[in-house]
């Protein structure tokens, strides 16, 4: 391994040639940066229509916006361009079935209960999943077509917060959140670190 890390950074500083990357390769290099995990949720005919996401961060503070990235192939995607609004669940560490669940093909969608998943709705009809660590009511914005996915950026209209510990995702892997490494100063302006979803408290459940 050190071998490998060694021949790939030498490339990067002009030793080496550089070569084309696989997908494969930008999956790991991906991977490498540990996420949250969210499943966003749209109300169709009545019905509820979920996807696991992990391509999900906030954009702005002024006005509130975040992003999702969503595959031009998939179901959910021609939902959100119909509905126009979707809710982002951000999952509890104890929900790890209901990520692989809202992974998987939407015609396997039959039973989500089964995985412990369960629904009320916002005054929209938005679909809210019971247990999330954090809930965004979002009024879609505006769209931006990249490669194979299309970034749909949303204008957060509510927030709901409640007490536990993030799902993550990394390397391919599910993740607990671990021990906190020392802490952030009190205010953002003293840091580099773009962290915008800080700059505001939700609502506690």
């Amino acid at each position: 391994m050190a071998v490998s890390v060694a021949r790939d950074f030498g490339r990067l500083h002009g030793n080496q040639p550089f070569m084309s990357i696989t997908q494969s390769d930008f999956r790991k290099a991906m991977g490498c940066f540990a996420t949250g995990v969210t499943v966003i949720t749209v109300d169709q005919a009545g019905e509820v229509h979920g996807m696991t996401a992990n391509a999900f961060t906030s954009v702005s503070v002024d006005p509130l916006l975040v992003l999702v990235c969503v595959d031009h192939r998939a179901r959910t995607h021609a939902h959100l361009q119909a509905r126009k609004r979707f809710g982002v669940n951000v999952l509890a560490e104890n929900q790890r079935a209901i990520s692989e669940y809202y992974a998987r093909s939407p015609g396997a969608h039959q039973h989500a209960e089964e995985a412990g998943a369960s629904f009320d709705r916002t005054a929209h009809g938005t679909p809210v999943l019971n247990g999330a660590l954090a809930y965004l009511e979002c009024r879609l914005h505006t769209t931006q077509d990249a490669g194979d996915h299309t970034i749909f950026i949303a204008e957060v209209e509510d927030v709901v917060v409640r007490e536990g510990e993030p799902l993550l995702f990394y390397r391919g892997n599910y993740r607990g959140i671990g021990t906190p490494i020392g802490s952030l100063p009190q205010t953002s302006e003293d840091h580099e670190v773009e962290n915008p979803g800080a700059a505001r408290n939700g609502r506690k459940i």
